[in-house]
């Protein structure tokens, strides 16, 4: 690549050329140097050598009692602790979503008692703080000893009536909390992702007849889930971690499984860590997860999707294996080695 530049200010020494006229440079032959970050360096090396520190202590102190660790990580009530956190965060999601896209609706009605209602709701349960919640359902039982249908205001009973204590046990307290508070947050997520969309899909599908129902459900939820995944994941991994704070009505879920043992043992670090590996690789799947929802949804915004890790890494075995297979280029590589066609043969 050439261009051209004025001819040199010393008339002295340049060559004597016409006024006006330029000469040709190769931009090929400039040194391009690269700015230097020395920054950057540095912080990386800081960061490097904290990691390898704390990865070093992690090796030689013997306070973290790697041994109780692995004698405890797969104990049955580590695991039945696990199967009750996956069951309340499952319910509870699918009722706090459900519970929550109704409200979220409430919220965008035209009706003003149902965005009342909606907003109200939505105020109170972000209100009160979830193990208030959790307790207070949990002892339902001492304002509303008897749950049944009758003749309203009154408490005569002609269809059934059900002790409170019975009916609404430490698991159902648990769900009713837990999903009933995430309703609140959901709502607010969900319907953030149906004002993103933009208001003429809205009018376009109105004004092609298309019914309401199918106006939500197969155009604007679609688009609007590129914007509600990311926030409902990070909903969904608080309530997996949410979900430590049934322990004050005793469900043996991990977290309570775990105080049980070292409350016994006094090995308080390694039951700690525990449930720390435990709660990291459940949040690592979650958000494994909703990688690929998030691909599968950005099907109408991207032209090209990126290829996947898994993809990535057959790509580049298969590269790699393509390498090995061919052959060395033989030595010298001139044409004077290369054997002559055959007469009559095209090139």
């Amino acid at each position: 690549m050439t261009t051209t530049a004025p001819a040199p200010a010393d008339r002295s020494t340049a060559p004597a050329t016409a006024p006006g006229s330029t000469t040709k440079v190769d931009l090929g032959t400039i040194a391009v140097v690269p700015t230097r970050h020395w920054w950057r360096w540095i912080l990386s090396a800081l960061l490097l050598f904290v990691v390898a520190q704390f990865a070093w202590s992690l090796v030689t102190n013997d306070r973290y009692m790697w041994g109780t660790f692995a004698q405890y990580f797969f104990s049955e009530p580590v695991l039945i602790g696990i199967g009750y956190t996956l069951s309340l965060t499952a319910i509870s999601a699918v009722v706090g979503f459900s519970l929550g896209t109704l409200l979220a609706l409430g919220r965008l009605s035209a009706s003003p008692l149902l965005s009342s209602v909606a907003w109200g709701y939505i105020w109170f349960f972000r209100s009160v703080p979830l193990v208030v919640q959790i307790i207070v359902w949990y002892n339902l039982g001492y304002l509303y000893p008897t749950l049944g249908l009758g003749t309203p205001f009154t408490t005569d009973f002609w269809i059934a009536e059900f002790p409170t204590v019975q009916l609404v046990s430490a698991f159902a307290a648990a769900i009713l909390g837990l999903g009933l508070h995430q309703a609140a947050y959901s709502a607010e997520v969900i319907r953030g992702g149906l004002v993103s969309v933009d208001p003429g899909q809205h009018e376009a599908a109105a004004a092609l007849g298309i019914p309401a129902s199918r106006r939500l459900f197969r155009i604007i939820l679609p688009q609007a889930m590129r914007s509600i995944v990311p926030n409902a994941t990070n909903e969904v991994i608080g309530l997996v971690k949410g979900a430590s704070v049934v322990f004050v009505i005793a469900i043996p879920e991990l977290f309570y499984a775990v105080q049980v043992i070292y409350n016994r043992n006094s090995r308080v670090i390694p039951l700690l860590l525990v449930a720390v590996v435990w709660y990291t690789l459940i949040t690592t799947i979650l958000s494994v997860a909703q990688y690929y929802i998030e691909r599968y949804y950005a099907r109408g915004s991207a032209r090209a999707l990126p290829p996947t890790p898994a993809q990535r890494a057959r790509s580049w075995v298969s590269t790699q294996w393509a390498r090995l297979g061919d052959s060395p280029a033989p030595p010298g590589g001139t044409d004077a080695e290369t054997p002559a066609a055959p007469k009559g043969a095209r090139a």
